[in-house]
Order: structure tokens, then sequence, then C-alpha cells
């Protein structure tokens, strides 16, 4: 039995919580394939990785605590989305895990004992696991954001597949917020998702 590697699309801030004022169909859309991922998987996973896009460091670094807290790395909000709660274990032996294999691979390693969920990762956790009750590490993003740097790194965690850990990948495609509400900014996203999935 092998987990797969999903890239998954976290949403905008803490939709579909907070009202933003988005699209209906849309937050329903993302909203029902968060809520099936679970269903489509092999097995219930042990634990989770999920690499966030809102973590980087100068090398790669993951999350060690047994408990982690919240991270609220958005501002702006109503007040409802920093009381937000997903109070998933950690998994600190998966964690360790992910340093022996980067290691193995010749890859520098860091890791960070109190850092907490971040909204890359528990506003879709709370979508696809509300019970909160997988265990689950995040691992940063190497600082630079070389794309060769990360398909290394992903390929040294892929034995990970095979311990009945499931890799996430938690972000956007596009990103750009200075104009994520401009309809002229679709016209450049449409051309990166197309040059992405070339």
């Amino acid at each position: 039995m092998r987990q797969p590697a999903i890239f998954l699309p976290h949403g905008g801030g803490p939709w579909p919580f907070v009202d933003l004022g988005m699209d209906p169909e849309e937050v329903a859309s993302l909203a029902g394939y968060l809520r099936g991922l679970p269903a489509g998987l092999p097995a219930r996973p042990d634990a989770i990785l999920v690499v966030t896009a809102h973590w980087e460091a100068p090398v790669p670094t993951v999350s060690t605590s047994a408990a982690p807290p919240m991270l609220y790395d958005y501002y702006g909000f109503p007040p409802k989305a920093y009381t937000l709660r997903w109070p998933a274990p950690g998994a600190p032996a998966v964690a360790s895990r992910v340093r022996a294999l980067l290691g193995a691979a010749g890859i520098r390693s860091d890791e960070d004992a109190v850092r907490g969920y971040d909204h890359g990762t528990f506003i879709p956790m709370m979508v696809a696991w509300p019970e909160a009750d997988v265990p689950c590490v995040q691992l940063s993003l190497k600082a630079g954001l070389d794309p060769a740097a990360h398909l290394a790194i992903g390929r040294a965690l892929s034995p990970l597949r095979d311990e009945n850990v499931l890799i996430l990948g938690s972000g956007l495609s596009y990103h750009n917020l200075r104009s994520f509400w401009d309809a002229s900014a679709t016209q450049d996203a449409e051309a990166f998702d197309t040059w992405l999935a070339g």
C-alpha cells in the first residue's frame, strides 16, 4: 500500500470558516474536494506531512512538537478567524524520520519544536480531517525556492509514502495577492497553470 503525494490548494486566508466575499460555487467546490480527500486514499494515513507554502527557512525545517499550537499567519480578517482550532497531535517520530531521509540524501535540515500549524496546514485540514485525529508534521520550503532543490527533497522523502504517511504540498499555483481579485489576472494565472501542467 502506497500513499500518494498530493498538491492541494488551501484557498485564501481563513475560508470557508469566514466569509471573504468569494464566489460561493468556488468555495463549495474546493471544500467538497477537500472533504472527499480522505475517502480517495488507499487507507487511513498514520500521519500527514504537510509541505506548507507559508513557511520558508534557510534549510528544510520540520516541526517536531507533539502538540503544535495554532499560528494565525494572516491579518485583517474578522475576529472569528483568530479563534479557529485544529488540535491534531504532532508526530515527532515522523519528524525524525523526515530528517533522517533528508540527511541520507545529503540534504541539510533543521527542526523547530515551537512552530504552530499555519493556515497552509490548518485550513485545509480542518475541512478534510475536522476531527483532528491524524498526527501531522509540517515541513518548510527552502528559502530561494529553487525547483531542483525541492525536487530533490521530494525524492528523498518518497519512502514515507510506503510507510503510510500522506505527503501534502499545500499552496496555490498562483498567489499574486495584489491582483487576486482583479479579473485581468486570470490570463496570467491560466497561462501559469498551463505551463505547470505541461
